[in-house]
């Protein structure tokens, strides 16, 4: 028996991996093409993520894209009804809500695709992601480099004492590590006593 693909089949695509790994730049390019194919694209961020714009996606490299800010995930699933293509920057920001969400668009025939960090400051899985990995029908792992070695970079190193799970910021803030160069906060507290 034949397999039948139907054609409004929806999907979740997570892209995910370090600060500064070229997560948004590729986010950006796959939503261009679809535009380029004259499908309906919504694009959205959280509104806690100002960094360079506070209406667009932008990447480290200044590329961009106009979006539209939310605070919940409940917003993106209200404003993407009419879209064929949906994008979600940054969904680390989000509660663990945006897996249904991301779900029922998907389930609705819609592409769902996802840019966000898969490991927090503390080398720590950071949800929603890897909820999101679980469900997805194709993931993509982006890396950078290295800044102490210049070695792949799947880390992201946080250089200040801040504390709180989320803080935004660019290099001022964190810097990409490979996993022989990374080590937790905690341990540079126990090298200094």
């Amino acid at each position: 028996m034949m397999h039948v693909v139907h054609r409004h089949t929806g999907w979740i695509e997570v892209i995910c991996g370090s600060m500064f790994s070229g997560k948004t730049e590729e986010l950006i390019r796959r939503l261009k093409r679809a535009m380029i194919a004259r499908q309906k694209v919504a694009i959205f961020k959280p509104k806690v993520d100002t960094r360079y714009s506070t209406t667009e996606i932008v990447s480290h490299d200044k590329q961009k894209i106009k979006s539209i800010v939310v605070e919940s995930p409940q917003e993106i699933l209200e404003k993407a009804l009419e879209a064929q293509v949906v994008g979600i920057d940054e969904a680390q920001f989000f509660d663990d809500s945006l897996v249904n969400i991301c779900q029922k668009l998907a389930n609705m025939g819609k592409r769902v695709i996802i840019a966000g960090l898969d490991q927090d400051y503390l080398g720590k899985p950071f949800e929603p992601i890897p909820q999101l990995l679980a469900v997805a029908e194709y993931i993509t792992k982006t890396h950078a480099i290295c800044v102490v070695c210049g070695n792949p970079a799947n880390h992201t190193y946080r250089k200040t004492k801040q504390k709180d799970k989320v803080i935004v910021g660019a290099s001022n803030i964190y810097e990409a590590r490979c996993r022989n160069c990374f080590h937790a906060p905690e341990e540079d507290e126990e090298e200094e006593k």
